[in-house]
């Protein structure tokens, strides 16, 4: 298919990006940032496997799931931004977009295709890890968690990112490594291509609502894979 017959298949279309585990690696971040916040509240034994029960909540929603798990005194707002000046300090250091996302995200910049990114993280820290990543040139425009009433696996975010590109939600696609995240775009009434983070999740039954599935996460994710189903869905729509 030709780049102008692409580019009208896909007119109308636009594409909506969970950032942590999807765009980037940033979850060995969160991970740091999690186990340094509650060992200074006391918790010592948060380990690996703890952490992946809440990869694709939100941290203000993990914080408070926190709070009342372990007993924590600290009021919300202030154990929120802790975490969040712990992950900056992070990520700051390093975070690494993966690069079949990023070859999709360039190629669909080259084809005219609106795109945002829609995640449970700060919107400080969705900027700060667009910026670091270079892919801010591409991707403007971000919705937070913190700004929609509800996180995911309640749809705000994707409704929220589709009235910003002033597309109707069934136009848009989502990416999402998480259970959640696959909910979510479920109940926004957008198709989603999945790319499990976490591998023992691949057979959740969030994902089989996925139009697409990568059940390796992104050891199989290709940038060309995912273009060329897209092309095929949007013909069909």
């Amino acid at each position: 298919m030709s780049t102008s017959s692409s580019s009208t298949v896909l007119a109308g279309t636009a594409v909506v990006f969970d950032l942590d585990g999807t765009l980037v690696d940033s979850e060995p971040n969160y991970f740091e940032a999690g186990r340094q916040l509650l060992a200074a509240e006391g918790v010592t034994d948060f380990d690996w496997p703890e952490h992946e029960k809440y990869v694709g909540i939100s941290t203000a929603e993990t914080l408070a799931i926190w709070r009342e798990k372990y007993g924590l005194s600290t009021p919300l707002d202030r154990l929120l931004a802790e975490k969040n000046r712990l992950y900056l300090e992070l990520a700051a250091a390093e975070t690494h977009a993966y690069p079949e996302m990023r070859a999709f995200v360039e190629l669909l910049h080259a084809q005219g295709v609106p795109m945002a990114v829609a995640s449970g993280s700060s919107r400080a820290a969705i900027a700060a890890i667009l910026r670091g990543t270079g892919l801010d040139a591409l991707l403007t425009t971000l919705v937070s968690a913190e700004e929609v009433p509800q996180g995911k696996p309640e749809p705000d975010v994707f409704l929220e990112a589709a009235r910003r590109l002033g597309v109707a939600p069934a136009d848009c696609v989502v990416l999402e490594d998480a259970a959640p995240g696959a909910v979510a775009a479920h109940k926004a009434g957008m198709d989603c291509i999945a790319i499990p983070y976490v591998a023992a999740t691949a057979g959740d039954p969030a994902f089989a609502t996925a139009g697409l599935v990568f059940p390796g996460g992104q050891r199989e994710f290709t940038a060309k894979a995912a273009y060329d189903w897209l092309l095929a869905s949007r013909a069909e729509a």
